[in-house]
């Protein structure tokens, strides 16, 4: 498991205090986390100047991202060369570090991958030792293919219990190529904690209020009824449940969680349990032939 910023930043659900935010990321470390997966737009540069003090003496792998041009309105997406080697430098200043292990591309389009010198300008830069390893944070399973048949090292997609297809689908390209895996929203952003009634409201700062509509989200609480017989034995919760089920897949090199508070982190760590076998090979088997009664593809 890793810990993934963008909801300490303030940016995805509104306000989290510093003092909030540092602890969160000391307590995921002290419980063994290693990996902090964060982007140079979080909090407009503000994540990774913090995360630059909190890992000064730590021997954590840092993911950050880039290609998101926050200085215009609405912000655009940049993927030239000159302009992602200014990130990767701005970045290193404020991580505080010589090299990035690990640098990302932030959603870009397939054309913008095909049309651009991104991929270029990345082999450059890793072999000029800014960065340890490039890869992608893909927003399909068609950006993730051109990635890796790019040379991209590590591939992040959206992952969990309800989306689950953009992973399936390049199963064979991951095993081929050998790339890493980060799997994002692994909560499917709180839903997968299975505590939302179908009214639930979100305020404006948080950006699930934008994210679906009434309708969708009384759809998506009433299709968690096809996963809740994972929630038996040692998994005590929906949470567990949604966090095993990543982790039990054996091409996931990592699941990014985003706890906003020491509690919940501790909850997350506690609920998974100790390792391998995360989820029975009958609850497994099971989980495809649920969903799809419940109209859910993966």
């Amino acid at each position: 498991m890793s810990l993934g910023t963008w909801g300490l930043s303030g940016d995805g659900y509104g306000h989290v205090d510093e003092g909030v935010a540092e602890a969160v990321i000391a307590r995921c470390i002290e419980m063994g986390m290693n990996l902090v997966e964060t982007a140079d737009a979080y909090g407009g540069g503000k994540m990774e100047a913090l995360l630059g003090r909190v890992l000064a003496d730590k021997d954590v792998f840092v993911v950050t991202k880039g290609g998101t041009d926050r200085t215009t309105d609405p912000p655009r997406k940049r993927f030239e060369g000159d302009y992602l080697r200014e990130r990767v430098q701005t970045s290193l200043k404020r991580l505080k570090r010589e090299r990035i292990d690990v640098y990302l591309l932030h959603n870009p389009s397939v054309v913008a991958l095909g049309s651009t010198n991104a991929v270029e300008t990345m082999q450059a830069l890793v072999k000029e030792g800014l960065v340890a390893h490039w890869g992608v944070s893909a927003s399909s399973d068609e950006v993730a293919r051109l990635a890796i048949e790019k040379g991209a090292e590590v591939i992040e997609l959206a992952y969990n219990l309800f989306q689950g297809a953009d992973l399936h689908r390049i199963a064979g390209d991951i095993m081929v190529a050998g790339v890493g895996v980060l799997a994002r929203s692994v909560l499917s952003h709180g839903l997968l904690t299975g505590y939302w009634p179908k009214d639930r409201e979100f305020p404006e700062a948080d950006h699930r209020s934008q994210r679906w509509t009434k309708l969708e989200l009384e759809q998506r609480v009433t299709q968690l009824d096809a996963v809740r017989f994972l929630v038996r034995g040692d998994v005590y919760t929906m949470r567990a449940a949604a966090v095993r089920f990543v982790l039990a897949n054996s091409l996931v090199s990592s699941a990014v969680l985003g706890p906003r508070s020491v509690e919940q982190a501790e909850q997350l760590v506690r609920e998974t349990g100790g390792g391998p076998r995360y989820l029975s090979d009958e609850q497994l088997s099971q989980l495809p032939r649920s969903l799809q009664k419940m109209g859910i593809l993966t």
